[in-house]
């Protein structure tokens, strides 16, 4: 049986997962989420990525491309949240894969950010994206590896730590890619567990993975217009047919409430209590990455801290805008979001 108990300090497993030593212990994380009013949040990442990025004049074939300098990021949906979550004030733990040298390198840089979590050493080393800035053109090119394939014990690991870990009342985040070998029904399994435990599932992933935790049913998902549109097989072109997509999903039990993300058009918030449309504040846009990551991070956090609805997603967009000001990989920051949250509050009627 796969247990887990603190030490030191740090949190030890048994064979094949480490904790990383950070300020806190997920214990003293959740304690200091009490004391601020606020529900604990679990976030899981089982396909991470060692963000690298960097610029050049043009992307071009047949000759080398000399670079800028570069930039590391410890990526991926989950654990991106939890660095969103961490930046505006919140307190989270971050389950996550790793493996390899890149697998150590991401672990340092969690652990230099001091975000509470806890590892799951895999065989496989841990994926690679690239983004790289044209600065002839403005242009952004962005490569997403694969990822390794996870054994069944890696996988099931991963499941092990999510269930002993949620709390009753808390949120449970599963985000980004599933890498090989993981089953497309991987969400919908934590979906089930967040329900036995009293626990919110939020899910933002694409595909049959998107599919499956939606048959099982979640608290909120964000999806954004293109992955909404292939799960329904529509193109979603007209602002009717996206408010028919969200609110049919609430509607059927698979989600109690939907963001959709439409990009520079905003987004969209779908839920038995009504529709809610927000439209971006008015910022330079320098890179789009993690945009989504700080969405969901800004949202969730704020509904722990027990924000009304409207406001988490006033929050949700500050932050989303907030990031796509920054360059490269780099997320939002909280000045930003608050600044830009203080505005949409101001602009309600």
């Amino acid at each position: 049986m796969w247990q887990f108990k603190r030490a030191g300090g740090r949190f030890s497993q048994g064979p094949g997962a480490y904790g990383v030593k950070g300020h806190a212990s997920y214990a003293g994380a959740m304690d200091a989420s009490q004391q601020q009013g606020s529900k604990p949040i679990l976030t899981i990442t089982v396909n991470p990525a060692l963000d690298i990025s960097t610029s050049t004049e043009r992307v071009s074939s047949g000759h080398k491309l000399r670079c800028g300098a570069s930039r590391l990021d410890p990526g991926g949906g989950g654990v991106n949240v939890a660095r969103v979550i961490q930046r505006l004030g919140g307190q989270t733990l971050a389950v996550y894969t790793a493996g390899g040298p890149t697998g150590e390198a991401y672990r340092r840089l969690i652990e230099a950010e001091r975000i509470p979590s806890l590892a799951v050493r895999i065989q496989g080393s841990t994926r690679q994206d690239f983004t790289v800035d044209e600065t002839s053109t403005g242009k952004q090119f962005r490569f997403v590896l694969q990822g390794p394939e996870l054994s069944e014990p890696e996988w099931q690991a991963c499941l092990d730590l999510v269930a002993g870990s949620m709390l009753a009342g808390g949120y449970v985040v599963a985000s980004g890619s599933l890498p090989p070998g993981v089953p497309e029904d991987f969400y919908a399994r934590i979906a089930r567990l967040a329900r036995q435990a009293g626990a919110h599932c939020v899910v933002d992933a694409s595909g049959p993975a998107l599919t499956e935790a939606l048959a099982e049913g979640v608290f909120l998902v964000k999806p954004s217009l293109r992955e909404l549109g292939l799960h329904f097989g529509a193109a979603l072109e007209g602002e009717q047919s996206q408010v028919d997509a969200a609110s049919a999903l609430v509607a059927d039990g698979a989600a109690e409430h939907v963001a959709l993300t439409l990009g520079e058009a905003g987004a969209l918030l779908a839920s038995k209590s009504g529709l809610i449309r927000l439209t971006v504040p008015d910022v330079p846009v320098v890179s789009t990455v993690g945009a989504g990551d700080s969405f969901l991070g800004a949202f969730v956090l704020r509904l722990a801290q027990g924000r009304p609805l409207d406001a988490a997603f006033r929050a949700a967009v500050a932050a989303g805008s907030a990031t796509v000001m920054t360059p490269a990989t780099e997320l939002c920051h909280r000045t930003d979001v608050e600044r830009l949250e203080a505005e949409l509050s101001n602009a309600v009627p």
